[in-house]
């Protein structure tokens, strides 16, 4: 945070006004600046991730550039002028040159520290999007099959925005509605573990009757599942866990946020509250580090010291290993063995989270 103390925390409508605010031509470098301006007291940073998305056609624009309107009501009104006639329709527009228009673009995320814990931070979720001339309003080579077809257009490639003709853009957007567009992320922590708990609570009188039954050479066991499970109502949630692994790791020296962004939800679902976030990676190693054959725990060793290396931050690949894609779970099983036989070493405080990890592993 800065000097100033915080006067409000941001909330939906007054980051929109912010977003709405910014010319595209300065949007990237005036987006944090603005959103100090608007926040007194805190520091925002802005990181990008390249997840390119693109968002349903929302314009059609004719072949001199003059806009006809929006895309569903002019498909909606062209067919109704037709009586529903999709050849008809087809016939009409497949060399007429109109276009539809659509938004493509990536995750941003913008991050405020408001105090030196690992989870004392504000976390901005956001799409930077540019506005495109995306395809024609008919695939050309193929008649559409329902009203459905056109709605949602699917005969152009879409790899990325730079391969389509820019109208608009970039604007950034508050993305994350389910809960995750603006979080703080020591609240939500909190607020994590604590609806953990209330659920595991309140299925504890149908856990207390439950049997396992096992059968062996010996014949049927039946065990209660608590017995099974003594730890049940002690679970700590693996977005607790990531954290407080940072927070008693190597890494512990370095923001979370300068390295992870965090897609966050919070939702209601058929009765039931679904709350968590999956970490995303702000710098990722070139390729992934996997267990390989007749591979030495030492050349492991030495391999995850190139991706701390790689990323600029210690035990990274630690955190790359419990997100679960970049370095495999038997990377870190083998690494852990290894510990335990004294044949590697890492420091005291770095080897106590692998070895948890490994006794107990969770991943995203």
């Amino acid at each position: 945070m800065s000097d100033q103390k915080p006067v409000r925390l941001p909330d939906p409508a007054s980051v929109e006004t912010v977003l709405a605010s910014l010319q595209a031509q300065s949007a990237d470098a005036e987006l944090a600046p603005a959103l100090d301006m608007a926040f007194p007291g805190f520091a925002f940073t802005v990181a990008t991730i390249d997840d390119f998305y693109w968002r349903s056609p929302h314009a059609v624009v004719a072949a001199d550039g003059t806009r006809l309107g929006d895309h569903r009501a002019w498909v909606e009104k062209e067919l109704a002028e037709l009586g529903g006639d999709l050849t008809a329709f087809w016939n009409r527009h497949r060399e007429a040159g109109k276009k539809f228009v659509e938004w493509r673009g990536a995750s941003a995320f913008a991050f405020a520290p408001t105090g030196p814990g690992v989870a004392d931070f504000i976390q901005l979720s956001l799409g930077r999007e540019l506005e495109v001339l995306a395809g024609p309003v008919v695939d050309p080579d193929y008649r559409p099959y329902s009203a459905d077809d056109l709605l949602e257009p699917s005969w152009v490639s879409r790899d990325s925005a730079a391969e389509a003709q820019q109208l608009a853009g970039p604007v950034y957007r508050l993305r994350g509605r389910a809960g995750g567009g603006i979080v703080h992320m020591r609240s939500f922590l909190t607020r994590r573990k604590r609806i953990e708990r209330e659920q595991r609570e309140a299925s504890r009188p149908e856990l207390e009757n439950r049997i396992i039954r096992e059968v062996g050479p010996d014949g049927k066991r039946d065990t209660a599942f608590l017995d099974a499970n003594p730890d049940w109502f002690d679970f700590v949630p693996r977005e607790n866990r990531f954290f407080a692994d940072w927070e008693r790791s190597s890494a512990c020296g370095h923001r979370i946020f300068a390295h992870w962004a965090f897609d966050i939800h919070d939702f209601e679902d058929r009765g039931r509250r679904e709350i968590g976030f999956i970490p995303r990676p702000l710098k990722m190693p070139a390729g992934k580090l996997a267990l390989g054959v007749n591979i030495s725990v030492h050349r492991l060793m030495e391999r995850t010291e190139a991706i701390d290396a790689e990323v600029g931050l210690p035990f990274a690949w630690f955190f790359f290993l419990a997100h679960g894609h970049w370095v495999d779970p038997d990377v870190g099983h083998t690494i852990a063995d290894g510990l335990r036989a004294g044949r590697v070493r890492l420091p005291d405080r770095d080897a106590a989270v692998l070895l948890a990890w490994a006794d107990k592993k969770y991943l995203f």
